[in-house]
C-alpha cells in the first residue's frame, strides 16, 4: 500500500476518539459522546463537497425528526469561553440528537464540518449568539436530547475550536451550561 493509503486508513481509525474534558456545575451531570459508526469507506469519509465540507453519509431521516416537536418551553443559558475567556458575539445552536446530527456532532469533533444540514433538520435547530460576556440564552426549546454548540479561534494557536455538549431537557426546564474548552 502506499503511504497516503496509510495515513487515510489511520486517519478513519482515529476519527471519533477524542477524549473531552468534563467541567459539571455543582449537581448537575451532562453527557458528551460521539456515536460509533462502522468503518467507512475512505472515499466516502474523506470526499469534500463542492462546498469544501465532508460529503454526508447519513440521508435525513425524515419520520426521525416527524416524531420531535419543534417549540417548547424549556431554557438553555449559559457562557461561551475559551481558554477560560468569554466568547463575544459567536453562535450557539441547540439541534436535537438524531443519527442525522449525531454525524455532524462526530465529524465536528474529529475536526472536519459536513455539508449544511438539509432544511428539515434546521427547522428543529434553534440558535442565538453570545453577547459581551459570552452568555448566551436559548428559549422555546421542546423537552428532548441537544446538542448545544458553538466554536471560536483560539488565540494561542489561531484554530478554530468546537465545542460540544449533550444536555437533556424536560418540559419547561431550564438549564445552565458551560460551553468551554
Amino acid at each position: 500500500m502506499t503511504r497516503w493509503t496509510l495515513l487515510a486508513l489511520l486517519g478513519l481509525s482515529l476519527a471519533g476518539c477524542q477524549i473531552i474534558e468534563p467541567r459539571y456545575p455543582a449537581g448537575q451531570s451532562e453527557r458528551v459522546e460521539v456515536i460509533e459508526r462502522g468503518m467507512p469507506a475512505p472515499d466516502a469519509a474523506q470526499r469534500p463537497s463542492t462546498t469544501g465540507r465532508v460529503a454526508r453519509r447519513v440521508a435525513f431521516p425524515a419520520e426521525e425528526y416527524a416524531a420531535l416537536e419543534k417549540r417548547g418551553n424549556a431554557t438553555i443559558s449559559g457562557r461561551l469561553t475559551l481558554g477560560g475567556r468569554p466568547v463575544a458575539n459567536r453562535p450557539v445552536s441547540a439541534a436535537p440528537v438524531t443519527t442525522y446530527s449525531a454525524e455532524a456532532a462526530e465529524q465536528a469533533l474529529a475536526g472536519r464540518a459536513v455539508e449544511h444540514a438539509d432544511p428539515r433538520a434546521r427547522a428543529y435547530t434553534h440558535t442565538t449568539r453570545t453577547d459581551a460576556n459570552g452568555d448566551f440564552r436559548l428559549d422555546g426549546l421542546p423537552a428532548g436530547e441537544f446538542y448545544v454548540s458553538s466554536s471560536a479561534r483560539d488565540p494561542a494557536s489561531g484554530e478554530t475550536r468546537v465545542i460540544l455538549r449533550q444536555v437533556s431537557l424536560g418540559r419547561g426546564q431550564s438549564r445552565r451550561i458551560e460551553l468551554s474548552r
